[in-house]
């Protein structure tokens, strides 16, 4: 007789299309990061200055944002300025999911109740990355239950790591020996003073959301000491006397707005995102 033999072949998945909106370190860090990847592949890239981006393959240059979507993107993620969102994220999910790599841009609590509307009432997500918070799910979780009571952030980082506006800036510009506190307080009052550095502070913001953004409790504190480390404390006050503290240490050379660790997190949030459905997420 004759035997007919099946060869099992491997198929491979669909890469997920991701649009890059900012071509900074990070934005540079993604764009050859996706193209080592089977399941995902560079959309477009978009940035303020184009001129960054004339070494690229112009077939993946988006010069004008509103016309992202003849790109066919599944997942927009934004790493360049809050202002982004403000003026593109309910455009953005209206086509593809969105990972907000600048989460301070929620502090503004129109946006971020006009995003949630859109998120949630739409087929597509709001994706923000955990970044340097380390615990975000426990965080979420405790926030769902009603048992998280207190929270508090504190970040500390050499002084040329901070972009900070005033008053802020002239505080840390005055920062030499010893360490120095530059705030303490509502993480809704610093994200506009130091949109660049505190985006680990909005995401605990929207983990604990029974708390938000007044509620989270933000801490700044300029170390000259620090010169080849950021470091992240988070404290977690819960019912009954519960409380959690953890300590991260993310190397970063002086300067560094973003750890080291970091640019690998976000890329672990760039592959989480799209798979939750429509709604707001942490990834």
């Amino acid at each position: 007789g004759q035997y007919r033999i099946r060869l099992n072949e491997r198929k491979m998945p669909i890469p997920k299309r991701v649009g890059i909106v900012g071509y900074g370190h990070l934005g540079q860090f993604l764009e050859a990061a996706i193209s080592k990847r089977e399941d995902l592949e560079v959309a477009f890239i978009w940035n303020r200055s184009p001129g960054a981006l004339s070494h690229l393959d112009q077939r993946l240059v988006c010069h004008d944002l509103t016309d992202f979507a003849s790109f066919s993107p599944d997942l927009v993620v934004e790493v360049a300025h809050p202002d982004v969102s403000k003026q593109y994220g309910a455009l953005f999910l209206k086509e593809a999911d969105y990972l907000v790599g600048s989460p301070t841009a929620l502090a503004d609590a129109e946006l971020e109740a006009s995003l949630r509307t859109v998120a949630q009432s739409g087929t597509r997500g709001l994706y923000l990355p955990a970044g340097a918070l380390w615990g975000s799910m426990d965080l979420r979780k405790m926030a769902d239950l009603g048992t998280l009571q207190g929270l508090k952030i504190t970040m500390k980082k050499h002084p040329s790591s901070f972009k900070l506006k005033s008053p802020l800036k002239e505080l840390n510009d005055g920062v030499s020996g010893s360490a120095v506190t530059l705030y303490d307080g509502p993480v809704r009052g610093l994200c506009p003073l130091a949109p660049n550095n505190v985006n680990t502070m909005a995401a605990a913001a929207v983990a604990a959301h029974n708390l938000g953004f007044d509620g989270v409790n933000g801490c700044l504190i300029s170390d000259p000491a620090l010169t080849d480390r950021h470091i992240v404390l988070v404290e977690a006050e819960g019912k009954g006397g519960f409380r959690v503290c953890t300590e991260r240490v993310n190397p970063a050379a002086v300067g560094a707005v973003t750890g080291n660790a970091t640019y690998n997190s976000f890329l672990s949030s760039v592959v989480a995102a799209g798979a939750m459905g429509p709604g707001v997420h942490l990834c």
